[in-house]
C-alpha cells in the first residue's frame, strides 16, 4: 500500500478537516487538534458499505488506492 494515500475526514468534536491514512480506515483514531477519539471512515464508506465488516472496509480501501494512482497518471 502507498505511504501517502490519504481521506479527508471532518473530526466530530472540533469540525476540523483532518487528513487520515487509508491504512487507518475503519480505526479509532485521535484528532490532532482537540485529542478527541473517533473510528475513522469516509463519506461514501459511510453510505455504501456497512462499517463493521472487514471485507468491504477492505474493498474500500483499494478503491481509494485505485483513485490515487489514477489521479497521479
Amino acid at each position: 500500500m502507498p505511504s501517502g494515500a490519504y481521506f479527508v475526514r471532518t473530526c466530530p468534536t472540533c469540525g476540523r478537516s483532518l487528513e487520515i491514512r487509508v491504512e487507518y480506515l475503519g480505526r479509532r483514531v485521535s484528532c490532532r487538534h482537540c485529542s478527541a477519539q473517533f473510528e475513522t471512515s469516509d463519506s461514501l464508506a459511510d453510505s455504501d458499505y456497512t462499517s463493521d465488516s472487514s471485507l468491504n472496509l477492505l474493498a474500500r480501501v483499494e478503491e481509494l488506492i485505485d483513485s490515487v494512482k489514477i489521479a497521479s497518471v
